[in-house]
């Protein structure tokens, strides 16, 4: 590892006075090594099959206004009469969420986000 070029201000037993340049260098090192952490731990779920990465086609067509469900619907390959079946909901129903005139109840859209093999808050619009 490469020392950085830091040289104090002033120093005491208790505290260290750096430049600002120092510092933000500092605290710089410190976001990039949270990052790279965060980055591992994502790693190691997707090898133990805890999470997975979807195309970015599907959060493309989120951010565009589609509806999560008719989203993560299309992309798992269900017609809206298979996801209905699944998770145990009217076709008419799931219509109605997937054209956003009604939000469906919290326990529906446990049953849709179980069937589709999503976390239930990727389905939540905000």
């Amino acid at each position: 590892m490469n020392a950085l070029p830091i040289t104090p201000i002033a120093e005491t037993a208790d505290s260290v006075t750096l430049s600002r340049a120092d510092f933000e260098a500092l605290a710089e090192l410190v976001t990039d090594a949270q990052d790279l952490a965060d980055v591992d731990a994502v790693k190691a779920r997707l090898a133990a099959g805890e999470t997975e990465v979807f195309p970015f086609e599907v959060a493309e067509r989120i951010l565009d206004g589609d509806h999560p469900v008719t989203v993560f619907r299309e992309h798992r390959g269900f017609t809206s009469r298979g996801l209905a079946e699944a998770a145990g909901v009217s076709q008419s129903y799931l219509s109605e969420i997937e054209n956003a005139r009604k939000p469906g109840s919290l326990d529906t859209m446990a049953r849709i986000a179980n069937a589709l093999k999503v976390p239930l808050d990727l389905l939540v619009r905000t």
